[in-house]
């Protein structure tokens, strides 16, 4: 019967399953020479290829690695691209990084070849829990905290209820349950802050602790365990 396209390519180890929709629609996905498209079944007889990567050997091991991303970097499996996180990784599995962090912003990324663990960290209907530092330009006034914690308006619609806690005047722990594009800064910049600076310290369970920035470490067995536990307990 087949496997899903982007199933499959998470199963190998070579993206997530959202990671893989977006090569389909960018027309990077080729199956025995012919441009994939969104749905298409799969066997493991099938030659499947994607534009700028390598085809892998058979599955490894599975990689957790937990990064401090510097500011300038860009959140991509696109090697061709000057400056990918990938660059500051030095092992030779293929991985790839659960979710995104924009060029501005620091701190934590994880990154796997674990397909199936990265679709539920980051999907919204799990709701894992990411924590970041923020500073604003200016003193955050009690009102827009409160606009914060119950929900900002955005062009896409309003966001989940966050939690906030004071650092001091204009710096915060900001910790969301979703992750849309930019959505820090679209949410202060709603309420009339410019984000000065903005770290990931932590990502459900996996924090980034004394990371120095570009540095990265593997996962223990443990915090792999418990991740592994808040997926199979959510499904």
């Amino acid at each position: 019967m087949g496997t899903r396209i982007n199933k499959w390519l998470a199963e190998q180890g070579r993206c997530s399953r959202r990671e893989a929709d977006r090569l389909i629609r960018d027309g990077r996905v080729l199956v025995n020479g012919k441009p994939a498209e969104l749905g298409d079944m799969v066997d493991d007889g099938d030659d499947v290829r994607v534009v700028g990567l390598s085809r892998p050997s058979q599955p490894r091991k599975k990689i957790y690695i937990a990064l401090n991303k510097p500011v300038g970097f860009i959140t991509t499996t696109d090697q061709s691209k000057k400056d990918n996180v990938l660059e500051l990784v030095g092992v030779r599995e293929r991985i790839f990084p659960i979710g995104r962090l924009d060029v501005r912003s620091s701190g934590l990324l994880l990154l796997t070849n674990d397909g199936e663990l990265a679709d539920r960290l980051m999907h919204p209907r799990y709701g894992h829990e990411k924590e970041y530092f923020v500073e604003l330009d200016r003193s955050l006034r009690r009102e827009d905290e409160q606009r914060l914690c119950g929900g900002v308006e955005l062009e896409d619609g309003t966001t989940l209820p966050a939690k906030v806690k004071r650092a001091g005047s204009r710096t915060f722990l900001l910790t969301l349950r979703e992750g849309r594009n930019r959505q820090i800064r679209r949410m202060c910049e709603a309420l009339g802050y410019e984000v000065k600076r903005l770290r990931r310290i932590r990502i459900a369970s996996i924090k980034l602790g004394r990371l120095k920035s570009r540095q990265w470490r593997h996962l223990t067995t443990d915090e792999v365990r418990l991740l592994k536990k808040a997926v199979l307990r959510d499904g």
